[in-house]
């Protein structure tokens, strides 16, 4: 059986505490035979600045491009806001990985499970049955361009500079991975961008609709605008299949998104170079999309849903186990239907656990849908 090699990088905050609960079902999987994982770790974020002085090492961006996927926690907090220089904050860390390792396709769906149509924020008809993804372009805009800098200005003030600017073959290339996920979806792409204001959005606007034109007739391509999809998202969301947007919108979004289904503890990610056109590899990255939380850190109040579902997209688009992976998102669907919680999707009928007993209880559940593999 082939090996697969796992990086771990818990990160800061309730990082450490979420990936604990992933990497459990990890071990689980390869100790029960159905895949074989090498697990390695390593430290990125405020825990590699505690450490090494610096964000991420380039020992650790070799590592990661010599694994098949990378685990990832979450970087940041309060300990290190302000208190070291921008260029080396601790987000820095997860910055580097997404350039070095060319991650340019983020990945970012978000489900409603059916036991929580009731926790959302939004009525329950509006989010019931929601299931969506998000193609976030994730190496270029205004998130990575330059010119990026500070500058005075002779009358005094202060003016700040960051550059938004994409070419044809950065828009092309994400455009066809939400193309060719379309098409294993509801072969609908939502193009978003803000081409009323942004030259970039013209641009945009024009490549996508020449792309779907030329190689992508079957599958429908709308645009909308990216204020407007924000106002459709918490308006009508089940009207969304595939939504692509550069990095900024993306980051916005995909936020956005997240709420909808009841916490952003539930909304996992991956982040994807090209496949390698010898051998297919292709450099990964998944994480939970919630950040480092802090304010709840080493006190088993997270949920570990997003990590464990990011496992899940590394089981599809790494490991090529869409059934092993299917049964993981089942046993999750399980586990939320018999009650049982954490504390930000908690309901008045709800068993309340801590992230430990969540990974436990999917791990159980998992485990069960297993047993005819």
């Amino acid at each position: 059986m082939k090996s697969f090699k796992i990086l771990v990088i818990p990160g800061d905050g309730i990082g450490p505490e979420v990936t604990r609960e992933a990497v459990k079902i990890v071990s689980w999987i390869s100790n029960a035979g159905l895949l074989k994982f090498e697990l390695e770790s390593d430290l990125a974020g405020g825990a590699a600045i505690d450490a090494f002085g610096v964000p991420v090492r380039p020992e650790t961006i070799a590592r990661a491009r010599e694994s098949d996927a990378v685990l990832f926690g979450s970087v940041g907090g309060p300990k290190w806001d302000g208190k070291v220089p921008f260029e080396n904050r601790p987000e820095l860390g997860v910055l580097t990985f997404r350039r070095e390792l060319e991650l340019f396709a983020n990945l970012r769906p978000a489900k409603c499970f059916p036991a929580l149509a009731g926790s959302s924020t939004l009525r329950q008809e509006v989010i019931e049955g929601l299931d969506m993804m998000i193609v976030r372009e994730l190496t270029g805009g205004v998130y990575f361009n330059d010119p990026k800098f500070i500058e005075s200005l002779p009358d005094g003030q202060v003016a700040a500079t960051d550059t938004q600017r994409y070419t044809t073959s950065e828009i092309q290339r994400i455009g066809r991975v939400a193309f060719e996920l379309a098409r294993t979806r509801r072969n609908k792409v939502t193009s978003v961008e803000k081409r009323n204001v942004m030259k970039s959005g013209v641009l945009w606007h024009q490549v996508m609709t020449q792309l779907q034109a030329e190689e992508y007739p079957d599958v429908e391509l709308e645009h909308h605008l990216a204020d407007a999809c924000g106002m459709q998202l918490v308006r009508a969301p089940k009207q969304y299949d595939v939504l692509v947007m550069d990095n900024l919108f993306g980051d916005l979004l995909s936020d956005v998104a997240a709420m909808l289904t009841g916490s952003i503890g539930m909304l996992p990610s991956a982040a994807l170079g090209a496949p390698d056109a010898v051998t297919g590899k292709r450099n990964a990255l998944y994480e939970p999309i919630h950040g480092s939380a802090p304010d709840i850190a080493g006190k088993d109040l997270a949920n570990p849903i997003a990590a464990i579902g990011s496992l899940s997209m590394a089981l599809r688009h790494s490991f090529e186990r869409a059934d092993i992976a299917d049964r993981l998102d089942i046993a999750v669907g399980n586990v939320l239907a018999s009650g049982i919680r954490t504390g930000d999707i908690r309901s008045t009928a709800s068993e309340v656990v801590g992230t430990v007993g969540m990974g436990d209880a999917v791990l159980r559940a998992f485990q069960k849908e297993c047993e005819s593999l």
